[in-house]
C-alpha cells in the first residue's frame, strides 16, 4: 500500500525525458551534441536527481532505492551480460542478401529469442545481418523488422525471453506456462511479421541497382564462427537468470536479507562478463566490430527513464486505469510498455488484475489466465512500438547507425514502421486469441 500520494505534476520529468529522446536528435546542432553518451547521462542526471531528492524528502526513498538498485541495476547487468557474451561470438560471412536469406536469419533469431533472451538473440545476429545486407541500397526496413521480430516478439515463450515474463515467473507463473499456453499467439505474430517482411524485402530487392546485386553476389563469403567459448558463458547467463532467484534460493527473498545477497544473481553476471572478456581473443571482438557504445547508450538513457518513471509508476498504482476486460489489458499494458520499461509496467497491471474476481477458473500467479495472456502479450509485443520500449531496440539502432545506416528518428520509427506494420498485426492477433 502506498502511503504518500503522488501529484500529477511529478510526471513532468518523465515526460520531458521522453521528449528529449524523441526531439533532441532532430534539432540542428543539438542532435550532434545528443549523440555523445556523456550528454545523454547529463540529461538523465539533470532530470533524475531532482526527482530522487523529492522522493527522499517526502519519505519515499525506499521506492527510489528499490527502483534503481533492484530494478535498474539487474536490468542493465542482464543486458550487459548478454551483450558482452554474444558480442564475443563472431559469426562472419557475407551471404547473398536475397529476401529468403534475410527472412531465414530473422526466423532463426525469432526462435532463439525465447531461449537466450531478445537481447542475446539480437546481439548474436544483428552484425551478421548487417554484413549480409551491406551491399544493398535499401536496408533500413530490414533493421526495423529485425527490431520487431527478434528484439521483441520472439521472446514470448519463456521467462528467459523478456524481463516482464521473468518477473511474472517470480510471481508464481510456472516456467513452461507460456510455452504451453501462448505458442499460437507467438507463432501467428511471428509468421505474419516474417511474411510481411519477405514481401517488403522482395519489393525493395527488385528496385536494387544491378551494380549492387552484382556486388552482393561477387562479395559473398562462407560463414565462419570464432569466440565459441562464449556459448558457455551465454548458457551461464541463461542458467543464472533461471535458477539464481528466491524460488531456488529462499534467503534471497527474505525481507531483511542483505543487499548483496538480494543481488546475488547480479554478482554472478559481473563474474560472467569478466570471464567472457578475459577468455575471448581481442581479435575476435575487433572482427565483430565490438563497441561498448550501444550498451553505454542504453545505460545512460535508461538511468533517466528509471529514475523519472518511479513517481509515474506510483501514480498509476494510486490512480489505476479503468480496465476490466482482457483486451483492455492488452492495449493498456502495451501502450505503457512502449514508453515505460515493460517489466515494471507488467507488474502494475498484474497487481491490477489481482483485484478482479473471475469465478470458476484456476488462477495463474494470482490472476485469471486470460489476464496473464493479455499482460504478457502487451508487455512483450508492444515493446516494438518505440525505440525505448525494450532494451535491445536502442542497441540494434546504435549498431546499425555505426554501420552507416541512417535510421529513422524516434517519431519516424513509429510513423514509418511500427504503427503501420506492427500495430495492425497485434490487433489481428488480439482479435483472434483474446
Amino acid at each position: 500500500m502506498i502511503e504518500h500520494l503522488i501529484p500529477a505534476w511529478m510526471l513532468i520529468p518523465f515526460v520531458v525525458m521522453l521528449l528529449c529522446i524523441a526531439i533532441l536528435p532532430l534539432v540542428p546542432h543539438v542532435g550532434e551534441w545528443w549523440e555523445e553518451n556523456i550528454h545523454k547521462l547529463y540529461v538523465s542526471l539533470i532530470l533524475g536527481v531532482p526527482v530522487g531528492i523529492w522522493l527522499c524528502v517526502n519519505g519515499m526513498s525506499h521506492d527510489l532505492i528499490h527502483q534503481m538498485i533492484y530494478d535498474y541495476v539487474p536490468f542493465i547487468l542482464l543486458l550487459m551480460a548478454l551483450f558482452v557474451t554474444t558480442g564475443g561470438i563472431c559469426i562472419r560471412g557475407d551471404l547473398k542478401a536475397t529476401p529468403m536469406t534475410n527472412t531465414i536469419i530473422m526466423a532463426i533469431g525469432w526462435v532463439l529469442a525465447s531461449f537466450m533472451g531478445t537481447t542475446g538473440a539480437a546481439m548474436l545476429l544483428i552484425r551478421l545481418l548487417l554484413e549480409t545486407i551491406k551491399q544493398r541500397k535499401y536496408k533500413v526496413h530490414t533493421v526495423l523488422f529485425f527490431i520487431a521480430i527478434v528484439a521483441n516478439c520472439g521472446g514470448l515463450l519463456s521467462p528467459l525471453g523478456d524481463p516482464p515474463l521473468f518477473l511474472l515467473f517470480q510471481k508464481g507463473t510456472p516456467f513452461m506456462w507460456w510455452m504451453q499456453n501462448m505458442l499460437p499467439e507467438w507463432a501467428v505474430t511471428g509468421i505474419l511479421l516474417l511474411g510481411v517482411y519477405f514481401v517488403v524485402d522482395m519489393y525493395f530487392y527488385r528496385k536494387e541497382p544491378t551494380v549492387n546485386i552484382m556486388a552482393d553476389v561477387r562479395e559473398a563469403k562462407k560463414l565462419t564462427a570464432t569466440g565459441l567459448i562464449n556459448i558457455v558463458w551465454l548458457l551461464c547467463v541463461v542458467c543464472s537468470t533461471m535458477f539464481i532467484n528466491s524460488t531456488y534460493i529462499p534467503a534471497m527473498g527474505e525481507h531483511d536479507a542483505p543487499w548483496y545477497l538480494k543481488l546475488l544473481r547480479e554478482w554472478v553476471f559481473i563474474f560472467i562478463i569478466a570471464m567472457s572478456w578475459l577468455t575471448t581473443a581481442k581479435k575476435t571482438r575487433e572482427d565483430n566490430s565490438y563497441s561498448w557504445t550501444p550498451i553505454l547508450e542504453v545505460a545512460c538513457v535508461f538511468l533517466g527513464i528509471f529514475a523519472t518513471m518511479t513517481p509515474a509508476l506510483m501514480f498509476l498504482q494510486q490512480n489505476p486505469l479503468p480496465v476490466s476486460e482482457p483486451w483492455q489489458f492488452v492495449y493498456c499494458t502495451g501502450a505503457l510498455s512502449a514508453f515505460l520499461d515493460n517489466a515494471p509496467t507488467a507488474m502494475v497491471f498484474h497487481a491490477t488484475a489481482t483485484t478482479i474476481d473471475v469465478p470458476g477458473v484456476e488462477l495463474v500467479a494470482g490472476i485469471a489466465p486470460e489476464f496473464m495472456k493479455a499482460i504478457s502479450m502487451g508487455a512483450v509485443f508492444f515493446g516494438a512500438l518505440t525505440y525505448i520500449g525494450n532494451g535491445p531496440n536502442f542497441m540494434v539502432k546504435s549498431i546499425a547507425e555505426q554501420s552507416g545506416i541512417d535510421m529513422p528518428s524516434f517519431f519516424g520509427y513509429m510513423i514509418k514502421f511500427s504503427l503501420i506494420v506492427c500495430l495492425p498485426i497485434y490487433i489481428i492477433v488480439q482479435l483472434i486469441f483474446i
